[in-house]
């Protein structure tokens, strides 16, 4: 089936409407070297984004509603990695606004994350979650200590509607989010925007021209004289 552009980007305003997007902008840091000891960052069994890897991740997450334990609701870590230090970053989670949740994502450099009591039981915590009891990790030979710009992204999920079913307030459903790592163009825009901006200048210099042709071709109509009758 084929449509017309209107149709096309009808259909494009549309997906962009029934989506909700949280995101987060940062600075990547300087490069840190990173040891090649035993557990280390890979033995946390994060899901990983990068500019040269995986740049966007689907996954579904747990929720669950707001209570005083849990303002924030369920908490989820992933490790941000192969950064451009200095280079501007935008993280985004976007999730259908048929499923009503809150998100807050936060980007914590290793340092500050170890160093904060919190944050390295969150970490620890999630990172048990996600082992698989019973099963061995294959055993490579170490690698080599790398140097590289690294972030850790905290994502809180909660709940965020009211329903007369029991069973859904008790056990609200797990949220079908995109995360998405998009890196800056010239630490101006997200790169998944050029595109666009690249059509909104080429549609804005094509039209400046065309108005000029046009105001020219009507200022020429207007002054050829008019035949006089007697």
């Amino acid at each position: 089936m084929r449509f017309t552009l209107p149709a096309a980007s009808l259909i494009a305003l549309v997906a962009e409407v029934v989506a909700n997007t949280e995101k987060v902008i940062f600075t990547a840091p300087s490069a840190i070297t990173i040891p090649n000891i035993r557990p280390g960052l890979d033995d946390l069994s994060l899901d990983v984004l990068s500019p040269a890897g995986l740049r966007t991740l689907e996954t579904n997450l747990a929720v669950q509603f707001p209570s005083d334990t849990a303002p924030r609701g369920v908490q989820s870590w992933y490790l941000l990695k192969g950064l451009e230090a200095g280079r501007r970053y935008e993280v985004r989670a976007c999730w259908p606004a048929t499923q009503p949740t809150e998100f807050w994502l936060d980007v914590h450099n290793l340092t500050h994350v170890f160093e904060t009591p919190l944050l390295i039981s969150s970490l620890a915590d999630y990172s048990e979650q996600r082992q698989h009891p019973g099963l061995q990790a294959p055993r490579h030979a170490e690698p080599e200590a790398t140097s590289q710009s690294v972030l850790l992204l905290q994502v809180h999920s909660a709940a965020d509607y009211f329903t007369s079913n029991r069973t859904l307030m008790e056990h609200p459903p797990a949220v079908d989010v995109d995360i998405i790592l998009d890196p800056f163009l010239l630490n101006i825009l997200p790169q998944s925007l050029g595109p666009t901006a690249l059509y909104i200048t080429v549609l804005t210099a094509g039209s400046f021209f065309l108005s000029g042709a046009i105001y020219n071709w009507l200022y020429r109509i207007a002054e050829i004289p008019k035949p006089h009758t007697d």
